[in-house]
């Protein structure tokens, strides 16, 4: 064999890796803690939530602190061939953005019950929580509740990691309000692709804090969050209205998210709408007496939507509550007499997801794969969107199993100096397909979500893709647009070699 032919610079190349591997393993005096091998450990990393990639790491780190983590890391980033890392949480990821192929998954999780962990600590004024990037926001809800506190930006499932959702943008329904969950972090502690351990705020290592958020674990393990906090309320007047025709769904929608102030008590706190397309799409929160008639109303108009609001009261609003709703409620086109409504605590509301979760494990329906597809939709192309989309594509293939949100943000409540992009008008709805799907017919799904795509670009409605993962550096470029030459140079600061979220495929070939 010719020294100079590619399959010798191939040999060479993984017989080096190999012996920086070994040599990683065993240098347990610089780690800390060596990776681990063990068959399980990687099976159990190879695969996300979205079960439809699997990619097996060479091995998985167990870390014990953050130091542990900036340790590996550090001494990997020196090696003279060095492994891509991912940092994984739950891996909620759907197209295994949180895997690393023959590299090293780091799991966070492991950081959650140990002592030298940063836990969930509240301040001493109660206006922060210092929370582990490894800390699942449940246990920051019920942390914070215990003195009556928390924080006020959400997504619609709790059982996700700080870290995770602060790596993406963590959207719900509070978002036109209080804007995504990366716009409500005062401070980080974040390990970049060197390993070095940066604290880092708007005012303290700005450019990392910046890239961090909205970042997709291109520059850094967030290793650490703070958080704001307010008074937690009391509990919650949850209501539920239905339409039949997507203009005046729409409208009412942009309409109850323009009273978006922080500070205003009468406006509503969270905003959200949905698609029902069969009577098997209607969810506990309908009562039982009213699914008849519901059902008829989708076999009549095809798709029904369903517009979903929150208004929260403690001792003081309690009695003023119902008054404030019906003035927000004044003028709404709902369907007459399709208003639902009702009272719930704040937890309960907020960590609704997990009933439904829970039933599912118990008919083996959550361990399925999951062909998701999340769109920013700019507001000029929404009513495009709709007829060509839902009232075209989905009906017509009748294939949906699982939510379909649709609802609309606010772009001010975004700061344009984090990493997350999404389009330029001032409103942008979210467009989730959340489907699930057996293991022999997810590309069917994944059909309809490329058909979807596909239509978006010969209509000219400029998207963004959320949860995304593209399949070219082409596809990344545009994405970003204006942001990509900060996002590239951010990368060449904070991880010049490469190693962080290979999964992600950004600067990585599939």
């Amino acid at each position: 064999m010719a020294a100079d032919s590619p399959a010798y610079f191939t040999i060479i190349m993984l017989l080096s890796r190999l012996l920086a591997f070994m040599g990683i393993s065993k240098n347990t005096d610089v780690l800390g803690v060596a990776p681990s091998r063990d068959p399980s450990a990687i099976a159990s990393a190879s695969q996300d939530f979205g079960l439809i990639v699997k990619s097996a790491p060479q091995a998985v780190l167990f870390p014990s602190s953050p130091q542990d983590v900036a340790s590996f890391i550090q001494s990997n980033y020196n090696s003279s061939a060095p492994f891509t890392v991912a940092a994984r949480g739950l891996s909620h990821s759907v197209r295994g953005q949180a895997l690393a192929k023959n590299g090293v998954v780091v799991d966070m999780i492991s950081l959650s019950s140990n002592p030298q962990g940063t836990g969930i600590r509240i301040s001493g004024d109660g206006t922060y929580v210092d929370v582990g990037g490894e800390q699942l926001w449940i246990d920051v809800l019920n942390v914070t509740m215990r003195s009556g506190l928390a924080p006020v930006s959400w997504t619609d499932y709790l059982y996700l990691t700080v870290g995770g959702t602060l790596s993406n943008a963590g959207i719900s329904g509070q978002t036109f309000r209080f804007g995504p969950q990366i716009s409500n972090v005062y401070e980080m502690d974040v390990i970049t692709g060197k390993g070095d351990l940066v604290t880092c705020s708007p005012n303290q290592s700005s450019d990392l804090f910046y890239a961090v958020l909205g970042g997709l674990g291109q520059f850094g393990i967030i290793t650490r969050a703070r958080i704001p906090l307010e008074p937690a309320p009391k509990g919650v007047k949850w209501i539920r209205m239905l339409y039949s025709d997507f203009s005046a769904f729409s409208k009412d929608q942009e309409f109850l998210i323009s009273k978006n102030d922080r500070t205003d008590k009468t406006a509503l706190n969270y905003v959200e709408g949905s698609l029902l397309l069969s009577q098997a799409s209607l969810d506990p929160f309908f009562p039982p007496e009213d699914h008849p008639r519901i059902g008829a109303l989708i076999t009549k108009f095809g798709i029904v939507y369903s517009l979903e609001i929150v208004k929260h009261y403690d001792d003081q609003s309690k009695s003023t509550v119902d008054k404030d709703l019906q003035q927000l409620l004044k003028g709404l086109s709902y369907l007459p007499d399709f208003l639902f409504e009702k009272d719930a605590t704040y937890v309960d509301f907020l960590n609704r997801v997990r009933a439904e979760e829970l039933f599912l494990r118990s008919k083996g329906l959550w361990e399925v794969p999951h062909p998701w597809l999340n769109l920013f939709i700019p507001k000029s192309g929404i009513t495009r969107f709709n007829d060509g989309v839902f009232k075209g594509i989905v009906l017509q293939r009748n294939i949906t199993s699982g939510p379909l949100l649709v609802y609309p943000m606010n772009r001010k409540k975004w700061d344009d100096r984090m990493s997350a992009s999404i389009p330029d008008e001032e409103i942008f709805y979210t467009v989730g397909f959340l489907h699930a799907s057996g293991f022999d017919n997810w590309q069917t799904y994944d059909d309809q979500n490329q058909a979807v795509l596909q239509f978006c670009q010969k209509s000219g409605i400029e998207i963004k893709q959320y949860l995304l993962q593209y399949a070219t550096k082409e596809d990344w470029i545009r994405h970003f647009g204006s942001k990509w030459n900060t996002f590239q140079q951010r990368k060449q600061q904070f991880d010049p070699k490469f190693l962080l979220s290979p999964g992600q495929y950004i600067f990585n070939n599939n």
